[in-house]
């Protein structure tokens, strides 16, 4: 039985921590900082550790967790591919409800209270997003995403403790909320005629090129990017900010069906973010492509005072 690769994220803003050494909530393969730009802002818990899913070798895998002492905060994000959602079915539990142990499965990624999906655009109201183990029992045992990330919180005060989840990926044919695996790529979101808000996000600074689009019925409009477009049931918004939650994010500029101007822009900001609002009216279409922009590209931007709010802010 093949066992998902789990990578270690150890924020740099616990870098010098003298504990970070001496253990884990999981012990494994090694250290990753790709996701350094997300993960660095992460202070809500001092000692939380982190661990990220983001390859499985097959469809179905089996999470086995085993404490050697109590641990007493964690975390495990779950990551699949952009076409994916994630299922997690609670599948041999032996911990201490009663004495304050948890497991709780989160549709989403949670970080300083922080939501992605963010409350608008998720399709459940946050109270029904979180299922605990141990409030739910045998009356639920499988949880599945509504896009490819999920998260496993727990917490466990006896060593010996220990749980098993089964994860299983699905193919989802008109993915809605994906956050990148990579720092660079190309995508194409489309929303079949649907009442609802659908984001893009990119956890590193990127040059962004928005490629194609089709909002609405007058596709061939030519393009054009400036204010205004809020007042359209359809558009696609560019976000940036240092923010998990697109809400809390900076508008830099909107693309609607009667517009046209430049569709490529440098966001120096951790989380970059495109994000399609569809009135469920027609079937919308946007096609981008983005790469994480290198040093140099960073400090042009500063010695420049190119205005960017993610610097100035």
């Amino acid at each position: 039985q093949y066992s998902p690769l789990i990578t270690i994220i150890l924020p740099s803003i616990f870098s010098n921590s003298s504990y970070i050494n001496k253990y884990y909530c999981y012990h494994d393969t090694g250290i990753s900082l790709s996701l350094k730009g997300m993960f660095s802002v992460i202070t809500e818990f001092p000692n939380l550790h982190y661990l990220i899913v983001n390859e499985w070798l097959t469809v179905v895998h089996a999470f086995t967790f085993t404490a050697d002492r109590p641990q007493l905060s964690c975390a495990a994000f779950l990551l699949a591919e952009p076409d994916q959602v994630i299922e997690v079915e609670y599948d041999s539990v032996d911990i201490d409800c009663r004495g304050g142990d948890f497991i709780t499965v989160f549709d989403g990624w949670v970080m300083k209270g922080e939501k992605f999906p963010s409350s608008q655009d998720h399709p459940l109201p946050l109270h029904e997003r979180y299922v605990n183990y141990c409030s739910m029992g045998s009356l639920r045992t499988t949880v599945r995403s509504n896009q490819n990330v999920a998260m496993v919180f727990f917490r466990v005060h006896n060593a010996g403790s220990s749980f098993t989840l089964t994860l299983r990926k699905h193919v989802n044919p008109f993915p809605c909320n994906v956050m990148s695996q990579t720092p660079e790529g190309s995508y194409t979101m489309v929303i079949p005629q649907q009442h609802r808000n659908c984001s893009f996000s990119i956890v590193y600074p990127v040059a962004i090129d928005i490629s194609e689009f089709s909002l609405g019925r007058f596709n061939n409009v030519p393009k054009r990017s400036m204010p205004g477009c809020a007042d359209s049931g359809d558009l696609v918004q560019l976000l940036g900010g240092n923010s998990l939650d697109t809400m809390k994010l900076v508008p830099i500029t909107d693309v609607c069906v009667s517009f046209t101007g430049p569709t490529h822009m440098k966001v120096a900001c951790d989380n970059t973010v495109v994000r399609m609002v569809s009135s469920g009216t027609f079937v919308n279409r946007v096609s981008f492509s983005y790469r994480m922009l290198d040093r140099h590209e960073l400090q042009n931007i500063k010695l420049n005072n190119v205005e960017d709010f993610c610097f100035n802010n």
